[in-house]
């Protein structure tokens, strides 16, 4: 009794810790996902925000929000088109790694024009301005070379494909049409030769049957076709009138 209530002691146990593992990795799946949605919708404020500010804050304000909406576009469209490539392309994962380090140097750009937005000196922003689009062209510039190279190498593989295919498909094509390959002198030789064999058959067994049968009434059997009857055997009927015979003097 004692070990069977430590056995089922034991798998109460294991049950317990089974369902408080689900319960935790439910939680964190929970969470991340919690974590995913506020982090998208605040994406999309951000982006909202800069949108509005471009066009309604002229100078300085509407400058480091179009620099800011610029970064965040091509860093976004690159990351977007690398791990989507990469789901298919393991070889992409070396491109993950460039775009990794290279979003370092883009997400230290952003703080920076974030905090410039807050700086009340607009003279030395407006200096420096050029040196920050600079770096903006730099790293959207190796963003978008990482972006469409990944695309180009997709479709490279997708037109690849559909070139081997379409070989494939014209050599299944032509093992079914191989049937009218036979030139057509050939096909109309061989198609008069079986009509003659079929006339010739037919030709022969018509004479055999003729031969195998006698006509009708001939004298090989020594029966005549029609037998002339006997006007003495034939029968009389009330409603005749009696033969008139001939008298001789």
């Amino acid at each position: 009794m004692e070990a069977v209530a430590a056995i089922f002691g034991l798998l109460f146990l294991l049950l317990v810790a089974a369902g408080v593992f689900v319960t935790v990795k439910a939680v964190k799946a929970a969470k991340r996902g919690v974590d995913r949605g506020v982090a998208q919708a605040r994406r999309t404020v951000e982006d909202t925000t800069l949108r509005a500010r471009q066009f309604t804050q002229p100078g300085v304000a509407g400058e480091l929000a179009q620099l800011r909406l610029s970064l965040r576009t091509s860093m976004r469209a690159t990351q977007d088109a690398l791990h989507t490539g990469a789901e298919r392309d393991t070889s992409l994962t070396e491109a993950l790694g460039l775009f990794e380090r290279l979003s370092a140097h883009g997400h230290e750009l952003d703080d920076e024009l974030k905090r410039l937005e807050r700086e009340p000196d607009k003279a030395s922003i407006a200096a420096r301005l050029p040196e920050l689009r600079e770096r903006l062209e730099r790293i959207t510039h190796s963003a978008e070379s990482l972006r469409w190279a990944a695309r180009d190498r997709a479709r490279q593989f997708a037109d690849d494909d559909l070139a081997a295919l379409g070989e494939q498909i014209d050599m299944e094509a032509g093992a079914l049409r191989h049937w009218s390959k036979e030139p057509l002198e050939d096909r109309i030789e061989a198609s008069g030769s079986a009509s003659a064999a079929a006339g010739a058959g037919a030709s022969g067994a018509a004479s055999e049957g003729s031969a195998g049968r006698k006509p009708w009434g001939s004298a090989e059997d020594g029966t005549p076709a029609i037998t002339a009857r006997d006007p003495r055997t034939q029968p009389t009927y009330a409603w005749q009138k009696a033969p008139r015979t001939e008298r001789t003097t």
